[in-house]
């Protein structure tokens, strides 16, 4: 884009403002409530060890690539295509990857709202305290909260006015503001638990089923669901990283902070899983609990076991902060591309785009009750927006950017912008252009069941 509209645009202050912003848009949910039950039920360290590889085989050059074509695009997803295609002299049907993201990610939080309103239930249950009953009411309890349309709709709206207020504030008087306090309290709330694990649970047996390597563990199965969840967990393919991508300044170093919000989003995860598998294993409880690990096992254990009602108020307002940062990177990209199509200001296009999100979610709350008897395809609406996003949408969005940047841009203008040794840049440059065309291929198949 012109000097002028790159000076328009609003920039983060600093590096570590594009650091924050971008773990607050990668850590969420997957952290803290995917990882630690996929690690449960894919064998422990076999998940893991093939996780880090996939992380830094798949996720890094991706995440290098979108951060990459924010930057030189200077706009939202679909403007930054609009000008790089034309840049490369490529069809401006390259703009499909940022309606896809843009688009994705309205989808998205319209069910991740109504997930992170079950967090908020419970969160305010962990300050009245856990009762200590038999697992079965635990169950139960859960199934009662999803019965309830009220308390469903009514935390879905609590969680989208959050994430609206932040957006609201800007680029870094709002999002890089929440940021920078939710970040440093979420890891010093990890670091806490995990203190805690080592004191009065069973943090070494965390740690052994975390790290303790079993090469002979991995199977089809655990290779599968490692590169499925290594592509999900750092919000690619959902334009929430072209965006912010475009607030960065050039005198940053893009691989730099690919591998440090990289290596920060994986140690997140670890660190919730050591501090998760810690009271699980102390208070004698399934580790391959499933989706129900977070809501059921652990309410369980946090009932019995000493110092149980700080603690479990501590981690839900981890959970709380997690879902937050990571909704907050959804608006945005939906924001600026209103802003700069449509000439909106900043709060008739927030205001104006979680509200649309909020009636999706209330939809989506009522398809757990009420509207129950509704399915598409044989699926309810959760699932069904559930699978058209993360499971066709970001992986065609992510096969589309290594395709782009791999072969239709000068590939003068992405070292231009990637900017390290020209050996380095080779090996990224091929991964990007063969290796993750083909994983994300692998990766789709097998989620629509034809290979695995």
């Amino acid at each position: 884009m012109s000097e002028q509209a790159q000076t328009a645009r609003a920039h983060w202050s600093g590096r570590w403002a594009f650091f924050l912003v971008t773990v607050g848009s990668a850590v969420g949910l997957g952290n803290i409530w995917k990882f630690p039950y996929m690690t449960g039920s894919n064998g422990g360290s076999a998940f893991v060890l093939v996780y880090l590889c996939c992380i830094l085989g798949i996720g890094v050059p991706l995440l290098m690539a979108e951060s990459m074509l924010g930057r030189r695009g200077q706009g939202s997803p679909v403007g930054s295509m609009r000008v790089l295609a034309d840049e490369a002299g490529a069809s401006r049907l390259w703009q499909v990857i940022g309606y896809i993201g843009i688009v994705g990610a309205f989808i998205i939080l319209s069910f991740y709202s109504v997930v992170a309103g079950w967090v908020l239930d419970y969160t305010w249950q962990a300050a009245e305290g856990f009762k200590a009953l038999p697992k079965e009411a635990f169950a139960e309890a859960f199934g009662a909260l999803l019965a309830s349309p009220g308390r469903l709709i009514f935390w879905h709206t609590v969680f989208m006015a959050m994430s609206a207020l932040v957006v609201l504030g800007g680029v870094t008087g709002g999002i890089e503001r929440a940021n920078k306090i939710m970040m440093p309290a979420l890891f010093g709330i990890l670091v806490f638990l995990v203190g805690y694990g080592a004191v009065a649970a069973d943090l070494p047996a965390a740690w052994r089923f975390l790290f303790h390597f079993d090469p002979s563990a991995i199977n089809r199965g655990v290779l599968f669901a490692a590169m499925g969840h290594a592509f999900f967990t750092l919000s690619l393919g959902m334009g929430a990283i072209i965006t912010y991508g475009s607030y960065l300044e050039r005198d940053v170093s893009i691989p730099r902070t690919g591998l440090a919000i990289a290596g920060a989003d994986t140690l997140v995860a670890l660190l919730a899983g050591l501090a998760i598998f810690s009271i699980v294993f102390a208070q004698g409880l399934e580790p391959a609990a499933g989706p129900g690990l977070i809501l059921q096992t652990l309410p369980l254990a946090f009932s019995q076991m000493p110092g149980g009602h700080a603690v479990g108020l501590l981690f839900f307002v981890l959970v709380v902060f997690a879902a937050w940062t990571s909704a907050i990177s959804l608006i945005e990209p939906g924001v600026s591309l209103l802003s700069e199509r449509f000439g909106m200001a900043r709060r008739p296009a927030v205001l104006a785009l979680c509200a649309g999100v909020w009636l999706l979610g209330i939809a989506v709350a009522l398809s757990f009750n009420d509207w129950s008897g509704f399915t598409l395809f044989g699926l309810g609406l959760f699932d069904l927006l559930d699978t058209l996003t993360t499971k066709i949408m970001m992986p065609l969005a992510g096969l589309l950017i290594a395709l782009f940047v791999g072969w239709a841009m000068k590939r003068a203008h992405v070292y231009d912008e990637i900017r390290m040794g020209s050996r380095v840049f080779v090996l990224w440059f091929n991964v990007v252009r063969y290796v993750s065309p083909v994983a994300i291929v692998i990766i789709f198949l097998n989620i629509i069941g034809v290979i695995g």
